[in-house]
């Protein structure tokens, strides 16, 4: 990919240099004013063991770790915040109403599905696979789940959600919006989290040609993105928590040891493999705090 391509949030990273991922990192020595030996971070560093930072990456410091480490990239991290966000503040959840969450078995559709099950909805997850998609209903509690990967899709959809869409969790877009567009109701809300169906795509992915269901239906879309709520981590946290501890959200992990995993984790969310979110735990041999 060009260096220059990407966007203004998340630029393209330039061919041969280190691969940027989310971390959960200690810091080991520091010259920095705003950070101390010993402080717990969730960051955006490379795929490396150890990283030197002048702290002009994305860094959200962990004050009190309170929880797993894990669950700050996962459930407490930009997934499950991503989740926590686009539903509460967008999502205008009624109770009774429909929520169709696609790429519902990842990191954030999870998530998703619980928390819109929490506001009362009735859950439809698209996923692929038979399997995960009878995962999604015993493991996570949907309603329903169609498999992206049958032929039947489209009829699949319309009789997994007979009385339409009120709300769309989109995490994929390309052409799964497009089908998701057909079946919405009236005053019906689109929420754009992610786009993983057109993130490796050479050329530009044609948009849906049916936008102007939003105009007949009254619809809402909304694209968001979840690090412009820093301020509200930790009351989302603290909600999330709650939620756990009260044993109403369930968390799964897909994990793997070792620096030499990244990539084969990468490629694992690309290929459908995961349940949940997808980890990599480096060894560290002084015995401090793991990097995931």
């Amino acid at each position: 990919m060009d260096a220059d391509s990407g966007d203004d949030v998340l630029p393209a990273m330039p061919l041969g240099e280190p691969v940027m991922g989310l971390t959960m990192s200690e810091v080991l020595e520091s010259t920095h004013a705003s950070f101390n030996t010993g402080d717990i971070l969730m960051a955006r560093f490379a795929w490396e063991e150890y990283t030197v930072t002048d702290a002009g990456d994305f860094i959200s410091p962990i004050p009190k770790v309170e929880y797993p480490l894990n669950y700050y990239l996962g459930v407490l991290g930009d997934t499950g915040l991503s989740a926590y966000f686009g539903l509460k503040d967008y999502g205008h959840i009624h109770p009774g109403e429909t929520v169709l969450i696609s790429a519902a078995a990842g990191a954030v559709g999870s998530i998703a599905g619980q928390i819109a099950k929490l506001f009362g909805a009735r859950t439809v997850g698209i996923s692929s696979g038979r399997e995960k998609c009878q995962r999604l209903i015993s493991e996570l509690g949907y309603d329903a789940a169609v498999d992206r990967t049958d032929e039947r899709f489209s009829a699949l959809l319309r009789d997994a959600c007979p009385n339409g869409i009120d709300v769309y969790f989109d995490n994929v877009g390309g052409p799964i919006l497009r089908e998701v567009l057909e079946h919405i109701n009236e005053n019906a809300r689109i929420l754009l989290c992610g786009a993983v169906a057109s993130y490796n795509n050479p050329q530009p992915t044609p948009g849906p040609d049916n936008l102007f269901q939003l105009t007949t239906k009254r619809a809402h879309m909304h694209g968001f993105m979840t690090h412009m709520n820093l301020e509200r981590y930790d009351e989302a946290r603290a909600e999330i928590a709650e939620w756990i501890a009260q044993g109403h959200l369930t968390v799964h992990e897909h994990r793997l040891q070792g620096i030499e995993n990244v990539g084969r984790a990468f490629c694992d969310l690309f290929s459908g493999i995961n349940f949940g979110k997808t980890l990599v735990e480096l060894h560290q041999p002084n015995g401090s705090h793991p990097g995931l």
